[in-house]
């Protein structure tokens, strides 16, 4: 049992997430929060949130969060870990600025980062610490001193992200009718982001041509096909498409799209499809319409058997998979050689974003990056 000062120089970890309604009359307010500053009328908010209003006007994302939440608490204190977990919100209560004005008035100074989203990209990354930047502001203009926030490193290829998507995988498979499994082709699906920032995610360097969120979710797709062959023996064909895109339609965005895709693997007479959600960390509101209710709907008007696997969601490996970025993250912190734990070809991730990682179109301040405000 790794003694309490293991965590040091952290006193806690803040779990941040997305966030999303919690019933009807939060729909609309929640996209605005979301939208803010596009301008978007708030009509065309109530045609959005027709998604949210067929599942009672509730996002699983909020609940999700919180049986997460206790995994990792029940997991730090059982190999303990003596450090508090909070949680906070981008877009709904829990606001992230209400919990680091919590965190802050509890006396934590120094602040480990968990964000719901594992692969580089600016939605799923230096937006969060855009918003972590405008929390701390917003602290620092009512005179609290603003604690340290470190965000800990993207997770995609860790063990305990991996495993539990590759079981699912392999438990979808195996609910495929006898007959059509063994010809099966796996769709590994992520959300859609404009081709612009996707050839700009990660750092500066790596842009062009997907950038690091294309070449980071191919490394999970290739790590979770070798690890399906090798527990059944097939090499199922596989591809890396995309799901619920959004915004004007000039734009480019990443595809193919998964309903599409389905269509084109009906036409080509493939027996059978397990949809693979890796680029979500839980089953939240796009897994729920655009796989589960869109996707899932297309498949059965094409006559194509289709099986969606499991997120990670709270799952213990990914609770300690979280343990063990926080004792590395903390040992490196300390000037300890640190050995992370990372698989596939491109291994561990940055521990702080560096200038020029997966920019805005309009720059703003972010924390936990060599540019961050906050030292």
């Amino acid at each position: 049992m790794p003694e309490q000062s293991a965590t040091s120089p952290y006193d806690a970890l803040l779990l941040l997430s997305f966030g999303g309604p919690e019933g009807p009359d939060d729909v609309v307010p929640f996209l605005e929060n979301v939208t803010r500053g596009r301008g978007i009328p708030r009509e065309r908010l109530k045609e959005v949130g027709q998604h949210y209003f067929l599942f009672g006007g509730v996002s699983p994302i909020n609940e999700q969060n919180r049986v997460l939440l206790d995994a990792l608490r029940k997991d730090f204190a059982g190999h303990g870990l003596d450090l508090p977990v909070y949680w906070g919100n981008r877009n709904w209560a829990p606001y992230l600025t209400d919990t680091l004005r919590e965190m802050a008035a509890d006396g934590r100074r120094r602040i480990a980062v968990l964000a719901t989203s594992a692969y580089a990209s600016y939605s799923g990354c230096r937006q969060y610490r855009e918003d972590l930047a405008g929390a701390l502001a917003t602290l620092a203009g009512e005179g609290v001193e603003p604690p340290r926030v470190d965000k800990l490193r993207h997770y995609f290829n860790h063990p305990g992200f991996l495993e539990p998507m590759i079981d699912g995988v392999l438990a979808s498979l195996a609910d495929l009718p006898e007959d059509v499994r063994s010809g099966a082709h796996l769709a590994f699906t992520t959300h859609s982001i404009p081709t612009a920032a996707a050839d700009t995610s990660g750092p500066a360097e790596g842009h062009g041509d997907g950038g690091a969120y294309v070449a980071q979710h191919l490394d999970v797709a290739r790590l979770v096909v070798a690890a399906v062959r090798e527990e059944t023996g097939i090499a199922y064909p596989w591809r890396l498409v995309y799901q619920s895109r959004s915004g004007a339609p000039h734009i480019p965005w990443l595809e193919p799209d998964i309903c599409d895709h389905l269509e084109t693997l009906s036409g080509e007479g493939v027996p059978a499809v397990v949809m693979a959600p890796i680029g979500f960390v839980s089953d939240h509101m796009e897994v729920l319409y655009d796989l589960d209710t869109e996707a899932t709907a297309k498949a059965a008007e094409l006559g194509l058997p289709v099986r969606r696997s499991a997120t990670v969601g709270a799952d213990p490996r990914f609770a300690a998979a979280v343990r063990d970025l926080v004792l590395e993250r903390a040992a490196a912190e300390r000037g300890r050689a640190v050995e992370r734990c990372a698989l596939g070809a491109l291994g561990p991730s940055h521990d702080l974003c560096p200038v020029g990682c997966c920019p805005a179109r309009a720059p703003k301040p972010a924390a936990a990056g060599a540019d961050s405000p906050y030292a």
